[in-house]
Parts: C-alpha cells; sequence; structure tokens
C-alpha cells in the first residue's frame, strides 16, 4: 500500500507548534505499509548551556544533571528529537517533567516523551506515557492525540496471524477508543481504516484455527471458527474462503442441506470467485442428488 499521510497532530502552544504526521506498517503478512514520518516545525529559541543541550554525548546518559530551567530543557529535547535521537529525547523531556512538574512545560513535555518513545519502537513506555497525560490532563484538548498514539503503539506490535493475538484486540479495542470518544477528530477516519486491517487479521487467526481443526478432523470445531468469521467479520477478505468451508465442513458432517445453503450464499455474492466454483464441484461430488435437484 503507498504510503499514508495523517493530518498534523494538535499544537503543543506555546512558542511552537510539532507537526506529527503518523502511519505505520502492518504485519508482514499484511498488505498494509504506510510510512511513518515525523517532523517538527518552527523551532524554538534554543538557550545555550550544559552538554546535555548540546548535539554531543550518545544517549540517555547524557540526561542526568544539573537543574536547567524548562525552556531550555524543553529545547534540548526538541533539538534531539530533530536529529532523530528519540532516546535521549525521550529522556530529556521526561527531565522537563520531573524537574519542573507544575509549568506549562511539563504538560507538553510528557505528551512529546510519549511520542519519542514512540519512535524509538518502545511502545510500552509511550502507551504508559500518554495514558498519564491522559490521567492528568483528561480534558486537555491534545487528549485525542494521545488516545491515538495508544492505539498506534498497539497497532505497531500485531504480530503474524500464528501468534497469540491479544495485542492485536488491544489495538482494537484503542482504535475503536478513538472512533468512539472523537469521531470528528482528524484521527478517526485513520482509526476507522486500521480498525479494518485489524479485524480481517483477527479473521484471519479464526481462519487458520478453522484449517487446523479441518486437517485433524475435527469438522464441528472447524465449523464454529469458520462460522465466527461469517458472523463476527463480514467485511473481510476471508468470506468467501468461510463460507467455502462451511460448505466443506458440513457436508463432512452430513449435513448438505447446511452445505447448499452456504454455497449458495457463496454463489450469490461471489459468483465469479474460485471460492465458489471449488464449492459447486465439491455439492456436485459429495451430493450430486442436491444438483439433481436443482441446489
Amino acid at each position: 500500500m503507498a504510503a499514508d499521510r495523517l493530518p498534523p497532530a494538535p499544537s503543543l502552544h506555546l512558542a511552537f507548534t510539532p507537526l506529527l504526521a503518523i502511519g505505520r506498517r502492518m504485519n508482514a503478512r499484511s498488505p498494509a505499509r504506510i510510512a511513518l514520518v515525523a517532523a517538527v516545525a518552527a523551532v524554538l529559541p534554543l538557550t545555550s548551556g550544559c552538554s546535555l543541550l548540546g548535539g554531543g554525548g550518545d544517549g540517555p546518559s547524557d540526561t542526568g544533571y544539573i537543574a536547567r530551567d524548562a525552556e531550555s530543557l524543553y529545547a534540548g529535547a526538541k533539538r534531539r528529537l530533530d536529529m532523530g535521537d528519540a532516546r535521549t529525547a525521550a529522556a530529556l523531556f521526561d527531565e522537563v517533567e520531573r524537574q519542573h512538574p507544575y509549568s506549562p512545560w511539563a504538560r507538553r513535555a510528557q505528551l512529546m516523551s510519549a511520542f519519542s518513545y514512540y519512535m524509538q519502537k518502545d511502545y510500552t513506555k509511550s502507551i504508559e506515557t500518554a495514558q498519564r497525560f491522559l490521567s492528568i490532563h483528561p480534558g486537555n484538548k491534545d487528549a485525542p492525540y494521545a488516545y491515538y498514539l495508544i492505539a498506534l503503539s498497539y497497532y505497531e506490535q500485531i504480530t503474524d496471524v500464528d501468534r497469540d493475538q491479544k495485542i492485536t484486540e488491544q489495538a482494537l479495542t484503542a482504535l475503536n477508543d478513538v472512533q468512539r470518544r472523537y469521531p470528528d477528530s482528524q484521527y478517526a477516519a485513520d482509526a476507522r481504516l486500521k480498525i479494518d486491517l485489524v479485524n480481517d487479521h483477527l479473521a484471519g487467526k479464526e481462519m487458520e484455527i478453522g484449517r487446523f481443526y479441518e486437517r485433524t478432523g475435527q469438522w464441528l470445531a472447524a465449523q464454529i471458527r469458520f462460522q465466527n468469521v461469517v458472523t463476527d467479520y463480514q467485511t473481510t477478505t476471508h468470506i468467501p474462503e468461510a463460507l467455502f468451508r462451511l460448505t466443506e465442513t458440513n457436508l463432512a458432517l452430513g449435513v448438505p442441506s447446511e452445505a447448499q445453503k452456504y454455497a449458495a450464499v457463496l454463489g450469490a455474492n461471489y459468483p465469479g470467485s474460485e471460492w465458489y466454483n471449488k464449492a459447486y464441484r465439491l455439492i456436485r461430488e459429495e451430493a450430486p442428488e442436491l444438483v439433481a435437484a436443482g441446489g
């Protein structure tokens, strides 16, 4: 999929406006490949000072320090983020909050820290920091972005369908939260797109389990999984195969009339698909009396 660019994140006021254009990659087996871009503009005037604000050093070890004023600390953190050093930037944004917890800079540093952790792929810390921001500032105008960042942090961790899908379910919950709380926000449209991708992923997991049960002759257990796909994931790409598998499992269970029903639904909705052709051949081979009767 071509890289998507999202709308800018809400401005974090006072002297600068960060422009955060965030997209994402889906797991390796998904068609979705969404690039992530971060640009921070309108740079604050930088105050000269100790080494933690400079360009040297190797990481968060640069952040252990003497007290600095909030603006200088924030400017140093932002400079590191602009340089692509998200690891040190996160530590410096945290230092703003630690040294100046009641300043206006602390609130903005908290959200920028969450973003910096996201950029360095420390998704657990990103989620924790964004959740802390929301617990302290639940009504803040940047709350939609914090919820969205949480959702992205879960979404980034989605794994192949042959692994446990707990993270996928957490991503779905978080994306639904964005859409439910802020349906008119600039993040809702992207959340809806990702919800479709996550649902497709979860349906794929159900299909994988169902196929396993089929291979081992556990027809009823397989049927339940395929029925879950047809019932719970109706807009996904897995529906044609699920309908075919339901045709297949019902024949194996000795219920040809049910098999015929699913084959008919498949033919009505996907008449030219390979799955319908396979279902028709299967019905003809396993229940020729239904074909003879015009089924």
